[in-house]
Protein backbone atom coordinates (compact mmCIF):
# COMPACT_ATOMS: atom_id res chain seq x y z
CA UNK A 1 0.00 0.00 0.00
CA UNK A 2 1.52 3.23 -1.00
CA UNK A 3 0.83 6.13 1.85
CA UNK A 4 1.39 9.88 1.10
CA UNK A 5 2.87 11.03 3.87
CA UNK A 6 6.17 11.32 5.63
CA UNK A 7 8.02 8.82 7.76
CA UNK A 8 10.97 9.26 10.35
CA UNK A 9 12.48 7.16 12.78
CA UNK A 10 12.35 9.12 15.92
CA UNK A 11 14.16 8.09 19.32
CA UNK A 12 13.81 4.79 18.09
CA UNK A 13 10.20 4.11 16.97
CA UNK A 14 8.72 4.67 13.33
CA UNK A 15 6.61 8.02 13.18
CA UNK A 16 4.23 8.58 10.80
CA UNK A 17 3.18 12.32 9.79
CA UNK A 18 0.02 12.66 7.55
CA UNK A 19 -1.97 15.27 6.53
CA UNK A 20 -3.24 17.47 3.61
CA UNK A 21 -0.95 18.90 0.88
CA UNK A 22 0.24 21.85 2.97
CA UNK A 23 -0.05 21.14 6.35
CA UNK A 24 3.67 21.23 6.71
CA UNK A 25 4.63 17.27 6.86
CA UNK A 26 7.80 17.52 5.03
CA UNK A 27 8.91 20.84 7.06
CA UNK A 28 8.19 19.14 10.00
CA UNK A 29 10.02 15.83 8.90
CA UNK A 30 13.25 18.25 7.75
CA UNK A 31 13.25 19.84 11.15
CA UNK A 32 13.03 16.37 13.07
CA UNK A 33 16.25 15.60 11.10
CA UNK A 34 18.05 18.75 11.94
CA UNK A 35 17.32 17.39 15.34
CA UNK A 36 19.56 14.29 14.69
CA UNK A 37 16.82 11.84 13.50
CA UNK A 38 16.05 9.87 10.38
CA UNK A 39 14.11 10.20 7.48
CA UNK A 40 12.99 6.87 5.60
CA UNK A 41 10.44 8.40 3.31
CA UNK A 42 8.44 11.54 2.20
CA UNK A 43 5.62 11.78 -0.03
CA UNK A 44 5.40 8.23 -0.74
CA UNK A 45 5.69 5.84 2.04
CA UNK A 46 5.13 1.65 1.00
CA UNK A 47 3.09 -0.07 3.54
CA UNK A 48 3.86 -3.80 4.62
CA UNK A 49 2.83 -5.87 6.91
CA UNK A 50 6.05 -8.16 8.09
CA UNK A 51 6.53 -10.12 11.41
CA UNK A 52 3.34 -9.10 12.28
CA UNK A 53 4.08 -5.05 12.42
CA UNK A 54 3.61 -2.69 10.02
CA UNK A 55 7.07 -1.11 8.63
CA UNK A 56 7.53 1.61 6.15
CA UNK A 57 10.15 2.30 3.52
CA UNK A 58 10.51 5.00 0.38
CA UNK A 59 9.19 4.36 -2.75
CA UNK A 60 12.62 3.67 -4.51
CA UNK A 61 12.12 7.27 -7.18
CA UNK A 62 12.02 9.59 -3.88
CA UNK A 63 14.31 7.44 -1.04
CA UNK A 64 16.82 9.62 0.40
CA UNK A 65 15.21 12.94 -0.67
CA UNK A 66 12.64 15.34 0.30
CA UNK A 67 10.75 17.89 -0.93
CA UNK A 68 10.43 21.56 0.16
CA UNK A 69 8.19 24.40 -0.93
CA UNK A 70 10.29 27.48 -2.00
CA UNK A 71 13.53 25.21 -1.71
CA UNK A 72 12.81 22.07 -4.09
CA UNK A 73 14.18 18.54 -4.38
CA UNK A 74 17.01 18.03 -0.93
CA UNK A 75 18.98 15.19 -1.02
CA UNK A 76 19.01 14.65 2.74
CA UNK A 77 22.15 12.21 2.78
CA UNK A 78 24.05 15.10 1.20
CA UNK A 79 23.12 17.69 3.41
CA UNK A 80 23.21 15.95 6.89
CA UNK A 81 24.82 12.48 6.18
CA UNK A 82 24.34 9.13 5.94
CA UNK A 83 22.94 8.72 9.27
CA UNK A 84 20.35 11.28 8.70
CA UNK A 85 18.19 8.73 6.34
CA UNK A 86 17.36 4.86 7.12
CA UNK A 87 15.87 2.30 5.00
CA UNK A 88 12.36 1.06 6.68
CA UNK A 89 10.91 1.69 10.03
CA UNK A 90 8.18 0.14 11.91
CA UNK A 91 4.69 2.38 12.08
CA UNK A 92 4.28 2.85 15.96
CA UNK A 93 2.81 6.18 16.10
CA UNK A 94 1.03 8.51 13.70
CA UNK A 95 0.75 12.51 13.66
CA UNK A 96 -1.65 13.53 12.01
CA UNK A 97 -1.45 17.12 11.25
CA UNK A 98 -4.74 19.26 11.04
CA UNK A 99 -4.82 23.13 10.13
CA UNK A 100 -7.90 23.14 12.16
CA UNK A 101 -8.42 19.83 13.86
CA UNK A 102 -11.46 20.39 15.77
CA UNK A 103 -12.65 19.60 19.67
CA UNK A 104 -10.17 17.64 20.70
CA UNK A 105 -9.26 15.38 23.90
CA UNK A 106 -7.39 17.75 25.82
CA UNK A 107 -6.19 15.12 28.46
CA UNK A 108 -4.42 12.69 27.01
CA UNK A 109 -6.41 9.34 28.98
CA UNK A 110 -7.42 8.02 25.73
CA UNK A 111 -5.19 7.83 22.69
CA UNK A 112 -6.73 6.79 19.73
CA UNK A 113 -6.06 4.83 17.01
CA UNK A 114 -6.32 4.45 12.80
CA UNK A 115 -5.95 1.29 11.11
CA UNK A 116 -3.56 1.32 8.75
CA UNK A 117 -3.18 -2.47 6.29
CA UNK A 118 -5.48 -3.84 9.25
CA UNK A 119 -2.82 -2.72 11.88
CA UNK A 120 -4.17 -0.55 14.55
CA UNK A 121 -1.48 2.18 15.00
CA UNK A 122 -1.80 4.49 18.20
CA UNK A 123 -2.70 8.44 16.57
CA UNK A 124 -2.24 11.56 17.89
CA UNK A 125 -3.71 14.78 16.08
CA UNK A 126 -1.67 17.84 16.32
CA UNK A 127 -2.89 21.66 15.48
CA UNK A 128 -0.02 22.26 12.33
CA UNK A 129 0.70 25.59 11.01
CA UNK A 130 2.27 25.82 7.41
CA UNK A 131 5.40 26.72 7.49
CA UNK A 132 6.07 26.45 11.59
CA UNK A 133 7.97 23.00 11.52
CA UNK A 134 9.66 24.03 14.13
CA UNK A 135 6.83 24.08 16.71
CA UNK A 136 5.36 20.95 15.00
CA UNK A 137 8.65 19.10 15.24
CA UNK A 138 8.56 20.05 19.21
CA UNK A 139 5.10 18.29 19.20
CA UNK A 140 6.11 15.12 17.26
CA UNK A 141 9.05 15.01 19.48
CA UNK A 142 6.88 15.29 22.60
CA UNK A 143 4.33 13.09 20.83
CA UNK A 144 6.67 10.14 20.80
CA UNK A 145 8.61 10.47 23.47
CA UNK A 146 4.78 10.07 25.74
CA UNK A 147 4.30 6.91 23.50
CA UNK A 148 7.53 5.82 25.06
CA UNK A 149 6.47 6.13 28.53
CA UNK A 150 3.02 4.54 27.60
CA UNK A 151 4.59 1.74 26.61
CA UNK A 152 6.94 1.27 29.62
CA UNK A 153 3.62 2.02 31.98
CA UNK A 154 4.05 5.10 32.46
CA UNK A 155 0.79 7.21 31.90
CA UNK A 156 1.28 11.42 32.76
CA UNK A 157 -2.42 11.62 32.29
CA UNK A 158 -3.79 9.12 34.45
CA UNK A 159 -1.12 10.11 37.58
CA UNK A 160 -2.23 13.93 37.10
CA UNK A 161 -6.36 12.52 37.07
CA UNK A 162 -5.66 10.24 40.04
CA UNK A 163 -3.72 13.50 41.62
CA UNK A 164 -6.52 16.13 41.22
CA UNK A 165 -8.93 13.29 42.71
CA UNK A 166 -6.94 12.46 45.75
CA UNK A 167 -7.08 16.65 45.99
CA UNK A 168 -10.76 16.72 45.93
CA UNK A 169 -11.14 14.26 48.23
CA UNK A 170 -8.89 15.97 51.10
CA UNK A 171 -11.64 19.17 50.78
Amino acid sequence: MRFHGALLEVAGIGVMLAGRSGAGKSECALELVTRGYRLVADDAVDLVIEDGGLWGRAAPAVRNHLEIRGLGILSIPDLYGADAVTGSAEVALLCRLEKDPGPQDRTGLERATESLLGVDVPRVTLHAHPHAGASTATLVDAAVRDTLRRRDGHFAAERFDAHLRALVRQR
